[in-house]
């Protein structure tokens, strides 16, 4: 029998994630069935629950779960602990091993497939949620010049970047407090796109020839990313590439192996333009 794998999602209907996961089966000869599971919102712990029940292997996570998701585990990586929050699970005899793979799926779309790497740069990094939670420490690992954090609730800011102090000097606060700044990389962590708001952003945050790149994606650019061109920015990009990268951090915790994400990535945006 087939191990199985699954994602869990309130609503979940439009998850790329079982596409992405059967595609890096076939390429790596790995015997395994993924599907999207939708979780009750009152009741995810017992669908997990049920799911390693049954001879489920491990699960991903996404939105709204993430967190119960944390609470839920007898183990935790570091990253996850980081991050407050957990989007890919692993069952074993030894209980639930919690792990979040966003923020290196994040790196790795950045430096890997878009080229830019992250060390010496000036970063920006737009919003205090779980997105940017998990962001944080694996960005301060690549050892940027400098790292700012903006959001709209100071408050929320101030308490990630001293969730981080031990890993490096994080500034804090709110959007105009980017006026003056010089950004080389500026990271949307909001959901501004997806809720159709254009984010208050300064003349002259991005340096030239600067990255703007939004954690959301859809079939052309995003709200955001015509935002930053038309204030400049050298080069947009969007989350796809993040999406295809963290699936493929959570097949390399399961299956022992990494896949190459690129052809997938590649027949994901097209499906995605033909949408």
């Amino acid at each position: 029998m087939s191990d199985r794998y699954c994602v869990f999602g309130n609503p979940i209907g439009h998850s790329k994630s079982p596409a992405i996961h059967a595609r890096f089966a076939a390429q790596t000869g790995q015997d395994l069935v993924y599907q999207a599971l939708l979780a009750p919102l009152d009741g995810f712990v017992t669908a997990v629950r049920e799911f390693a029940a049954a001879g489920g292997k491990g699960a991903n996570v996404t939105v709204p779960f993430k967190e119960e998701a944390f609470r839920l585990c007898d183990r935790l990586s570091e990253r996850a602990r980081r991050a407050g929050a957990v989007n890919t699970l692993q069952f074993g005899e030894d209980g639930i091993l919690g792990d979040n793979t966003d923020g290196a799926g994040l790196l790795r779309d950045i430096e890997h497939n878009l080229g830019v790497k992250l060390e010496g740069k000036r970063v920006a990094l737009l919003g205090a949620g779980g997105a940017a939670r998990g962001a944080l420490a694996p960005l301060l690992a690549d050892r940027p010049q400098s790292l700012a954090i903006a959001n709209i609730t100071v408050a929320r800011a101030e308490e990630l970047a001293a969730g981080v102090a031990d890993l490096g000097a994080v500034a804090a606060g709110g959007f105009a407090d980017l006026a003056g700044g010089r950004f080389d990389v500026v990271i949307n962590a909001t959901s501004a796109s997806l809720s159709g708001d254009t984010l208050p952003l300064p003349e002259g945050l991005f340096a030239p020839g600067a990255l703007a790149y939004d954690m959301m994606y859809g079939p052309g650019e995003t709200l955001f990313m015509e935002q930053a061109r038309q204030l400049g920015a050298g080069r947009c990009a969007d989350g796809l590439g993040m999406l295809v990268e963290q699936a493929a951090e959570a097949f390399v915790l399961w299956r022992g192996v990494r896949p190459q994400t690129a052809t997938v990535l590649a027949e994901l945006r097209e499906l995605l333009a033909a949408a």
